[in-house]
C-alpha cells in the first residue's frame, strides 16, 4: 500500500499466538515492548522519510493472552515471545 509515494507496512489486528482476528477493541490490544538497538533505528528512519508502520517491537494480542503479554511490556520482543510461545 502506499500513501503520497510512501510505503506503508500496517499488521492488522491479529493475535500473535493464536492468529484470531480482533473485531472489537476489548478484544485485546497492540503491545509495545522494551526497543532494542535496532528498533530505535528503525523509528529514527521511519522519522527521518516521514514513514509510518507497524513498529518491530508491537504485536497485536487477543483477550486470552494479552494480560500476559502487558505483563511483559518491559522485556524485548524477542524475550516476551519465547516466553508467551514457551
Amino acid at each position: 500500500m502506499k500513501l503520497i509515494g510512501l510505503p506503508i507496512n500496517m499488521k492488522p489486528p491479529i493475535c500473535c499466538i493464536c492468529d484470531k482476528r480482533l473485531y472489537y477493541p476489548d478484544e485485546g490490544g497492540l503491545i509495545y515492548f522494551k526497543k532494542r538497538p535496532s528498533d530505535q533505528k528503525w523509528d529514527k528512519r521511519m522519522e527521518e522519510k516521514g514513514m509510518v508502520g507497524h513498529p518491530p517491537y508491537a504485536e497485536w494480542f487477543c483477550g486470552d493472552h494479552y494480560k500476559k503479554a502487558s505483563e511483559l511490556k518491559d522485556f524485548l520482543i524477542n524475550k516476551a515471545m519465547n516466553i508467551l510461545e514457551g
